[in-house]
């Protein structure tokens, strides 16, 4: 996919699909796959368009996406400009739809802040795929450690991302995962300029929709101030078929089988 410019320095989540340049798959644990598994991975190829309304309360900020993965098609509602001066500053809201390997003709908007934001707010809700498809990033396994918010165990497996290519050069991640290969917490380390430098968070209230399991609300702290990302009006739509499948708690999906 296409290499874009760089992503405004306030968004948490700033890693390209692919990293520009990074040629060789990285070292990475077994534990990589089995958290794409855990989240659908197996089944992502029945996937024909997701859709979702990231929000950030402390921001008032809220835009809603349309993915199709097949042809990499976006379609967006919201501001048309990243801000965070407060209400009112962020530019006019709009409605559009592009593919994303097409970005060299589009807007200065879509270019600039539409898709950026689009990368960030997709990384947020489909980064356990991530950790599996992103096979230039390095994954290890380091074994049983205590969590930094709830203080109980689980397993701690560091991504971390090549020191070139990409929004966030050499970012790492640190994931805490549950016995179901389930995230619970994590912690965002970024590498270069921009806020935050440091982000902790929850991966919790889980939502099942289709074969995609998404965890739809990370609430925490950036930079030590409190910062909450969550996500509403999250479907799925499924090769074949034109009906949506909306997400609905995932212990709630599992005793209706």
């Amino acid at each position: 996919m296409t290499n874009m410019s760089p992503l405004a320095a306030f968004l948490p989540f700033s890693i390209l699909f692919i990293a520009p340049g990074i040629s060789s798959a990285q070292p990475r644990a077994p534990i990589a796959e089995q958290i794409g598994k855990a989240y659908g991975l197996d089944s992502f190829g029945q996937v024909e368009a997701i859709r979702y309304t990231f929000t950030i309360p402390e921001l008032k900020l809220s835009r809603t996406w349309v993915w199709e993965p097949k042809t990499d098609t976006v379609s967006y509602e919201g501001p048309d400009k990243v801000s965070y001066e407060g209400p009112g500053k962020e530019g006019k809201r709009v409605k559009v739809t592009y593919k994303r390997d097409e970005l060299s003709g589009q807007s200065d908007a879509i270019k600039n802040d539409i898709d950026p934001a689009f990368v960030n707010d997709h990384y947020v809700l489909l980064f356990p795929m991530h950790v599996a498809w992103d096979d230039w990033a390095t994954v290890t396994d380091e074994g049983i450690h205590e969590m930094p918010i709830s203080k109980k165990s689980a397993r701690r497996v560091v991504v971390k991302y090549p020191p070139q290519g990409g929004y966030s050069s050499g970012d790492t991640w640190e994931l805490y995962v549950g016995k179901n290969k389930r995230l619970e917490e994590f912690v965002y380390h970024r590498a270069g300029q921009g806020f935050p430098s440091l982000y902790i968070a929850t991966w919790e209230r889980y939502e099942k929709a289709g074969p995609l399991l998404f965890s739809t609300d990370h609430e925490g702290t950036a930079d030590g101030k409190p910062l909450r990302a969550f996500f509403s009006n999250v479907a799925v739509k499924l090769t074949g078929s034109d009906n949506w499948i909306n997400a609905q708690s995932a212990s709630e999906s599992i005793a209706r089988r």
